[in-house]
């Protein structure tokens, strides 16, 4: 897979962008050439975020400062000084930094995974309307946003929120430590759950319920609106980017969508990566805005619609190491064989659940697990249930959307990993295509900056890998596994303790 989506730095096309991606695992970078071809080699420096048993889930912003630092050694050399005509950032959603009057950061990158402030969504529920904030802004009230994270961190750590001047997110902190300056990407700003999604401005009463004013938030401004380094920082380490714009940092999710040339209502994208979404780019301000979805603005006249899911590769990768499996090969066999009998029914959330319920403190529940259940069933059953935690994103995703065509699938846990898509494709009923390139987010946040820096250029074709086809043979057994984990749901989240 996306071997040959590359081009030497001789036959690239100039501009060049250098774009940079910050993930759950690891901070990225590589250059692309004006038709959107990555050029060259790549750079990676692995991270992990630090998780605790209280629902902290966590990553230095000064440690990713530095791993983006180390990309920019790495890539912007002297010899492509004149050729590099943009830098482009993307990162994870919903993220949290407060940071002092001096820009000395008071927390951590509190990440869209981390729970501890899950209690005071019900505070938030009796300050605004839900329903109401949903369609204004796009999102609901959950541990993943900032407005409950705000008022978490007002109520639980007082003496740092009085400290703070700004609370920015990890992209946003990051452009002020390297350039003396930053912004918003209208994109980023969605994902906090503070935008107005029809007038691109914060929205006043989520401001108020957060306990914060605008003052103590960036700029808002579109993805294309290019930033300048207001310090010496830039040019006196990277000579190369010396006068080269920026760009505000974009949301993963956003970038993905574009690299994988989904950029209309026709297509769906599924990234399956540490977390995963599945989403679809739409016209204007979509209205009204499903409960168990979000709708983010990400310019002046799209929105991108969806859901996410928090635990796609933390949960296969969890199974793995603690299951005894047989080898990779074998289990690929197994699963692309029909099943004899059901597997267990799994709730695949280690850290809680986002679209459609929304329960942030959901936690991963194993139904029909008997004495003679196998490992390999367990396996099975786990990967069933991530693919219908997809499904019913997809299930609402489609009363707007209306009639998608195709699913692209990304990201880590789509690579030589068959039985997935092909679970994917038979659940969702619709064919599933792997992007066949590496790293599309990186390439999509690329995209973005070659708009403003090399607009009358041809871009490269998407590369894709063959499609899986949905089967009508195991359609009655996948019905009757989404009929059992509707059931265990509703038990468990819905009728049990769970709340948020």
């Amino acid at each position: 897979m996306g071997q040959q989506f590359k081009v030497d730095l001789s036959n690239a096309v100039d501009p060049l962008v250098l774009a940079i991606d910050v993930g759950s695992t690891a901070t990225r970078g590589c250059l692309y050439d004006a038709t959107g071809t990555p050029v060259g080699t790549r750079h990676k420096v692995p991270h992990y975020f630090t998780n605790r048993a209280d629902g902290t889930v966590v990553i230095d912003g000064n440690q990713v400062v530095d791993e983006i630092a180390e990309v920019l050694t790495s890539l912007a050399v002297s010899g492509l000084a004149g050729r590099i005509k943009a830098v482009a950032l993307d990162t994870f959603a919903s993220s949290l930094v407060a940071v002092d009057a001096d820009g000395r950061a008071l927390t951590p990158a509190i990440t869209y995974a981390d729970s501890r402030c899950g209690s005071y969504v019900d505070v938030l529920r009796e300050r605004v309307d839900e329903h109401e904030t949903h369609q204004r802004t796009g999102t609901r009230l959950h541990a993943s946003y900032l407005p409950a994270r705000l008022v978490w961190l007002k109520s639980e750590q007082p003496a740092v929120f009085e400290r703070a001047a700004t609370f920015l997110s990890l992209g946003e902190f990051v452009l002020q430590r390297l350039l003396g300056t930053t912004a918003a990407g209208v994109s980023t700003a969605a994902w906090t759950g503070l935008l107005d999604r029809h007038t691109g401005d914060w929205d006043e009463p989520m401001l108020a319920a957060s306990g914060i004013d605008r003052g103590q938030l960036s700029p808002v401004v579109e993805a294309t609106a290019p930033l300048y380094p207001q310090t010496a920082t830039i040019a006196s380490r990277w000579p190369a980017l010396e006068g080269v714009p920026w760009f505000p940092p974009v949301s993963d999710g956003y970038a993905a969508n574009l690299g994988s040339g989904a950029t209309d209502d026709r297509l769906m994208v599924a990234t399956m990566a540490t977390s995963g979404a599945l989403r679809v780019l739409v016209e204007g301000a979509p209205s009204p805005v499903p409960d168990g979805l979000w709708a983010y603005r990400v310019s002046a006249d799209q929105s991108l619609l969806g859901g996410a899911v928090n635990d796609v590769g933390r949960m296969i990768s969890w199974l793995r190491s603690t299951l005894a499996l047989p080898s990779a090969s074998a289990v690929t066999r197994q699963l692309l064989a029909v099943p004899t009998e059901p597997a267990p029914t799994v709730l695949p959330f280690l850290t809680g659940e986002r679209a459609i319920g929304w329960r942030s403190d959901a936690r991963a529940t194993f139904g029909g697990v008997a004495a003679q259940t196998t490992a390999m069933q367990l396996y099975r059953g786990g990967l069933e249930g991530v693919v219908i935690s997809y499904a019913r994103v997809f299930e609402q995703l489609s009363t707007v959307a209306g009639a998608v065509q195709e699913v692209r699938v990304n990201g880590s846990q789509t690579l030589d990993n068959p039985g997935l898509l092909q679970m994917m494709a038979d659940v969702l009923g619709r064919p599933v295509t792997p992007v066949g390139i590496k790293r599309s987010t990186l390439r999509g946040t690329a995209l973005v900056a070659l708009q403003v820096v090399a607009p009358d250029v041809e871009r490269a074709g998407v590369v894709f890998d063959e499609a899986y086809e949905p089967g009508e043979v195991l359609r009655p057994y996948y019905e009757d596994a989404r009929a059992r984990w509707d059931r265990l749901y509703d038990e468990v989240v819905v009728g049990g303790a769970a709340g948020a």
